[in-house]
């Protein structure tokens, strides 16, 4: 990234801090964690300990990063290395994200930039100039992206609240900053438990490692009764509202589940693993050490915030999550495809110089498609 370009980002970041204090706070029990920050062209900070919101706030103008980061863990001494920290528990967090949700719009919105000529264009497999398969991909999330990944986020609040027991009130969710959403799980029964216990509770959640047999089916002589009724919980309550539909159908359909045999059985729990599992990111929530993008902190990849959403059915990240000004900048865009943000339409751009509001130019320098005039 150009000089120019990051001092461009620098002085778009800092403002927002100076100008947005009011949404970024630490989290509770702050001594206990650990806080990190990395800034543009640059590695990672870590092992930071914060006391209070004055400190973050400092911190903040102090290096205006690119990237604020805290643990969901919580430590004894959270300044010190890793093997040194004390680990106690850690929040539960779940992440959500539209590019693992293998949608079909992504092709379309999905840009490749090559490291061999900079060649930027729609193409998702060999550059469209030289050839070269060395491309770096910028994803610019369509409201079919974020609509997917809530659909997820709800059947992950589903499955928590009916199945495992969270209270609604504990269950918080924010958008990442970019294309997905974070969802943290506060004051519950699974704050203690260590990564295998986390590992094991995400392939429950995916609905991972189904087999015939806990759903009542066997290789030989299944047994009616031993099949779920319509009102259990957990897998196999999932399993009979959506196999079933109805109370009036289920032995019609246990009949024919029996007819089919073991192997037809098999390949129906695979195919509901994608309807009763929630889409999360497993690696995430198994990470007891973690360092998670601070809430209220701008998201290097796009220059959103990542924000709480007090109503995700209703939450649209590309107007309540763009904070950044509207004073017009001058670019070079290559952007072959178009975009929203605040209710306006930029692009498509082809290596042509433009003006467009910061928070357009600032989301297009992130995503490395533009460039200072």
């Amino acid at each position: 990234m150009e000089e120019s370009d990051i001092k461009f980002l620098e002085d778009s970041f800092k403002k927002y801090y100076f100008e947005h204090f009011d949404l970024i706070h630490v989290p509770n029990r702050t001594f206990e964690r650990e806080f990190g920050f990395q800034k543009f062209n640059s590695g990672m900070t870590r092992h930071i300990s914060i006391k209070d919101d004055k400190e973050l706030h400092l911190l903040l103008m102090r290096n205006i990063p690119s990237d604020v980061y805290c643990s969901n863990g919580y430590y004894s001494f959270p300044n010190l290395p890793m093997n040194e920290k004390g680990w106690k528990e850690a929040d539960l967090i779940f992440d959500i994200d539209a590019k693992d949700l293998n949608l079909e719009c992504r092709k379309n919105h999905t840009i490749s930039k090559c490291n061999e000529c900079n060649e930027i264009s729609i193409s998702n497999i060999n550059c469209a100039k030289c050839n070269s398969t060395k491309l770096e991909k910028k994803s610019l999330p369509c409201k079919n992206c974020i609509d997917a990944s809530k659909y997820e986020v709800s059947k992950l609040s589903k499955i928590l609240i009916e199945d495992l027991g969270v209270q609604p009130n504990d269950i918080h969710v924010y958008f990442s900053g970019n294309e997905g959403f974070h969802v943290y799980v506060y004051n519950s029964q699974f704050q203690k438990i260590g990564s295998r216990e986390r590992s094991e509770l995400t392939d429950y959640i995916m609905f991972h490692g189904a087999i015939p047999e806990t759903f009542g089916m066997k290789k030989f002589k299944p047994n009616r009764s031993s099949f779920p009724d319509f009102e259990e919980k957990g897998w196999r309550g999932r399993f009979s509202k959506e196999i079933y539909e109805s109370k009036s159908k289920r032995s019609k359909i246990i009949s024919e589940l029996i007819i089919n045999g073991y192997s037809s059985f098999q390949k129906t729990l695979e195919n509901l693993s994608n309807k009763i599992g929630a889409k999360i990111d497993p690696n995430v929530t198994m990470d007891i050490h973690r360092i998670f993008r601070l809430p209220g902190s701008l998201n290097s990849k796009s220059g959103l915030t990542k924000i709480f959403c007090h109503d995700i059915t209703k939450f649209d990240p590309y107007t309540e999550a763009s904070f950044l000004h509207e004073n017009s900048v001058e670019i070079i865009a290559s952007c072959p495809t178009k975009f929203k943000l605040k209710n306006r339409t930029f692009g498509p751009y082809f290596d042509e110089k433009v003006s467009v509001p910061t928070y357009a130019a600032v989301y297009m320098i992130c995503k490395k498609l533009a460039t200072l005039s």
